[in-house]
């Protein structure tokens, strides 16, 4: 063998060796271990429990806004909830008993629970461009309601949003066609001699606005259930809109 076949192997052994190395092994395991630990460690302030039925039935429609509200102003001071998410999966496993059913848009920035600081089983969320409502969403406020318990169901549409700006201007693509048209009665409604484009930062708020209050005119005039319910002051049907500027949650008149 040449010397430098022997230098060959001898670097080539020195590789096999490194990379065998145990040590990288216990340090993997050390750093699980570390992770377990941390787990295990008690955190204070940290909620582990969700809504049960007897909560749930303690609570009235103002109740619920209240806390939307409260939830709402953590929110903005950046002081959410710490939760622990794996305690609460198992502890709602087998049942859920949330106070609020919220109707949102799909849009990405708004991200429903946070905004309220709620946790896992706390609220069924219901999201659609442009935050209108359709058969099948009727059915699951239903369900959330007289079935499920729940004590609110709140409409809440954004600023800025794209689904509306698109009704607006009469957008034309694809299936997003139909679905403006359960949006364009809302934006007719406006009643408003300037600029309606979506160019007109004033008519779109007004726009989301008038969205929002006649998905609750929808919500009542479709869903009999609901219509009693709210009669009967088991429910409130409510609107909001949220403020991608700043986090806040406006409740509507």
């Amino acid at each position: 063998m040449t010397l430098f076949s022997k230098i060959l192997a001898t670097s080539l052994m020195s590789v096999l060796i490194i990379s065998c190395n145990p040590a990288e092994e216990n340090t993997v395991s050390d750093d699980l271990t570390t992770v377990s630990a941390q787990r295990a460690k008690p955190m204070k302030g940290v909620v582990e429990e969700v809504l049960t039925k007897e909560e749930q039935e303690a609570l009235t429609p103002d109740m619920v806004i209240q806390s939307f509200k409260e939830g709402n102003n953590r929110f903005l001071r950046n002081d959410l909830t710490a939760r622990d998410h794996s305690e609460q999966v198992r502890k709602s496993t087998n049942a859920q008993f949330p106070k609020a059913i919220v109707l949102s848009c799909v849009d990405s920035r708004v991200p429903v629970e946070d905004v309220f600081d709620r946790g896992i089983g706390d609220i069924f969320v219901a999201r659609v461009a442009g935050n209108f409502v359709n058969e099948d969403i009727l059915g699951s406020m239903e369900f959330a309601c007289k079935v499920s318990g729940s004590k609110l169901v709140l409409v809440m549409g954004h600023e800025h949003c794209g689904a509306i700006k698109a009704a607006v201007d009469d957008v034309k693509l694809g299936n997003i066609t139909p679905m403006l048209e359960k949006i364009k009665p809302a934006v007719a409604k406006v009643e408003y001699d300037g600029d309606r484009s979506s160019k007109n930062a004033e008519f779109v708020h007004m726009a989301c606005e008038s969205n929002v209050r006649n998905t609750i005119e929808q919500i009542r005039l479709k869903s009999p259930i609901l219509k009693e319910m709210e009669d009967n002051n088991e429910i409130k049907i409510v609107g909001a809109v949220y403020d991608m500027d700043n986090g806040k949650v406006d409740f509507l008149r």
